[in-house]
This record gives structure tokens, C-alpha cells and sequence, in this order.
């Protein structure tokens, strides 16, 4: 990867024979990460077209826009390059996998969206935000690491979500709010997050969403450093949808559930898990504080 810094996230031709992609070789050093910004809506891109498909999640109808990441970036059709552009353009499949999850808790009784403050984060296509919105939050925020996949995607999907005329729920006192930059210093525009690093009680998101966020092992350590900023203590819970292993670039659910355990911090339950053979097994996980 060091030669060639473009590569499919999900490839299965590289990593051990054992599925432990973890062990590979070292990530290779990253460019500076762009700085943490807040996009208005009003900034969203008139340059790019989008086109929207429909996309069906059980009894759920949502709609996904596409863009090129030519047209956006001026780079070849890729699932990211490290540093740069980290996937934000593609639908990945954790998404899907995360509204089905959400919509699952709260049919159980497990989960009310209704009133909470929501933080996604590697949000893309933004698929479980907007059913956090259609689900009653009172707040919604939505970060990518890169500030033109909010412009030209996001917003542009997230309005055309909730200008669909097939909607029966009001949004109109949702708060969304959208924040670029990488994990390490997101915190410092985000407006519930403790920038203190401390884990306490003095606000925070109440529910934490993430979809296909564990991928990069070097990242891990910001994002968890990220969420515990930003989640509410003591009642607040991360719905995480990632796969158990992502062949040739490190990352994964047992890697990053290992990570957690050692801190001692959060406790985290398996919701669902995901053998359709579309894929190596995808999981759901919930975190909470113990």
C-alpha cells in the first residue's frame, strides 16, 4: 500500500489466510488532515449533479444520491484513498446493515430516537441520521472527514430525503448540523462535545451513530478518544455497524471491541449480525457506559 496509496476498502485478495488483517504490514504515513470546519446547509454544492435511487431497509424507504468522486475530487472511481478521501461518496453496506438495526431497537422497545441529540459520525450518504430525524431527534449532527462530501452528498441526500413527499413525519424541529475534519480535532467545532476530554455529565450526544468507521487501525484510537468526548454519561449508547474483519487495510470489530475492553470504559452488546455471504460477517454493537 505504501506505492500505491489508492485501494478497495474491502478487498479479500490481501490480509492472512486467517481473516486477522490487523497483522499486515504498517499503514503508510498520512498527508495533514483538513481542518475542522462547520458547512452551513446553505453551502451545498450546485456543481455537482446528483442523481437518487431509492433504497428499501425492511419496511423503510429511503433515498441515496450518487456522485463521482471524479466530479468531486478529481480522482478515479475508488472506496478511498487514506488521507485524502476516506469513502464518504459510496454506500456502504454497514449503513443498511445499522437503519435495519435502529429501526429493529426501536420496534423491541430498546431505543427511542424521539428528543435525543445525535451525533453520526463518517456520515456519507447519511442514511442513519436521516432515519434519526424521520424518528423525532431534536438534534442530528452529521461529520465526514472531508468537508466536500458534506457539501456535495449529504446535505443534497438529506433534503431530498426530507423533501420526499412519501415522508409522513415533520422534521421542522430537527436541529442538523453538519462538521468536517478528522477525528482527532472534530471535537473542537462540534457543539456537544467535552473538549476537555473528560468523561462526564455536563451535556453530550445521547445517541452515537457510526457506520463502517473501524476499518483503519492507526484511526481507532481518535475515534474512541472522539466518542467518549462526545457521548452523554451516564445513559448515552454508540450504535456501531462495522464488518469482524476488512481484509488488507487492519481494522475491524473484535480489533476495535479489544481496544474498548482494555479501557474499561464502555461495555458493548452484539444487536445483530450479518451472514447474508454478500461479504465477511458484518455485525451491529452497542456501547454503553458500564
Amino acid at each position: 500500500m505504501a506505492t500505491n496509496p489508492t485501494f478497495q476498502l474491502f478487498s479479500s485478495s490481501q490480509g492472512s489466510g486467517l481473516g486477522l488483517g490487523f497483522l499486515d504490514s504498517p499503514e503508510p504515513a498520512l498527508p495533514p488532515p483538513p481542518p475542522p470546519v462547520e458547512v452551513l446547509s446553505s453551502e451545498a454544492s450546485s456543481s455537482v449533479d446528483l442523481a437518487v435511487d431509492k433504497v428499501t431497509i425492511g419496511d423503510i424507504t429511503l433515498l441515496k444520491g450518487r456522485v463521482s468522486t471524479k466530479d468531486v475530487f478529481g480522482l478515479p472511481n475508488s472506496d478511498l484513498v487514506p488521507g485524502v478521501y476516506e469513502g464518504g461518496l459510496k454506500l456502504w453496506e454497514g449503513s443498511i446493515d445499522l437503519v435495519k438495526a435502529l429501526e429493529k431497537e426501536s420496534q423491541s422497545g430498546n431505543l427511542s430516537l424521539s428528543g435525543k441529540r445525535v451525533l453520526e459520525l463518517g456520515c456519507g450518504h447519511s442514511l442513519p441520521g436521516i432515519y434519526a430525524c424521520l424518528k423525532g431527534s431534536d438534534a442530528v449532527h452529521f461529520q465526514d472527514f472531508n468537508a466536500e462530501v458534506l457539501r456535495c452528498l449529504t446535505i443534497p441526500n438529506l433534503n431530498a430525503n426530507l423533501s420526499d413527499k412519501s415522508s409522513s413525519v415533520s422534521v421542522d424541529e430537527t436541529e442538523v448540523r453538519f462538521f468536517g475534519g478528522d477525528w482527532s480535532e472534530v471535537h473542537q467545532v462540534l457543539p456537544l462535545a467535552n473538549n476537555d476530554g473528560e468523561v462526564d455529565n455536563k451535556g453530550g450526544y445521547d445517541i452515537i451513530l457510526m457506520a463502517e468507521t473501524i476499518y483503519s487501525i492507526s484511526a481507532q484510537k481518535s475515534l474512541y478518544g472522539l466518542i467518549k468526548r462526545c457521548l452523554v454519561y451516564p445513559d448515552g449508547a454508540v450504535y456501531m455497524a462495522a464488518k469482524k474483519y476488512y481484509f488488507g487495510v487492519g481494522g475491524g470489530t473484535r480489533q476495535f471491541l479489544s481496544m474498548i475492553e482494555k479501557d474499561g470504559v464502555l461495555a458493548s452488546t452484539l444487536v445483530s449480525e450479518v451472514t447474508d455471504g454478500s461479504s465477511n460477517v458484518r455485525e451491529v454493537w452497542k456501547l454503553s457506559y458500564k
